[in-house]
């Protein structure tokens, strides 16, 4: 299981992983921050990218917050490497995504 830090971008025109800011992974979402339905997309924008299955996706922490910690199930570290690359993003950019690096609650 790997944990990413993510920072969502709500009621975006485009949805997708956008790069990487101050150190977690920029996701553009089209839905608002209601009722979950950001989370939702999240996990479903996560899943596709990583080609995961969605039940594999789960938000850690900040389920409220626009800062997030995301687990992965089922993929491991270099293919995560190899996905966010293909993508235009340097993996080595990403802080740790422990919760003391993060400065997110557990």
């Amino acid at each position: 299981m790997i944990q990413l830090t993510v920072r969502v971008i709500p009621r975006s025109s485009k949805p997708g992983i956008a790069g990487i800011r101050d150190g977690a992974l920029l996701v553009r979402l089209q839905s608002p921050p209601v009722e979950g339905a950001a989370n939702e997309e999240l996990m479903q924008v996560i899943a596709k990218a990583f080609g995961a299955a969605r039940r594999e996706v789960e938000i850690v922490a900040g389920e409220r917050s626009r800062l997030k910690r995301v687990a992965i199930g089922t993929v491991d570290r270099p293919h995560v490497n190899a996905v966010l690359r293909s993508l235009g993003v340097n993996p080595d950019e990403l802080q740790s995504s422990s919760a003391a690096a993060s400065g997110l609650p557990d």
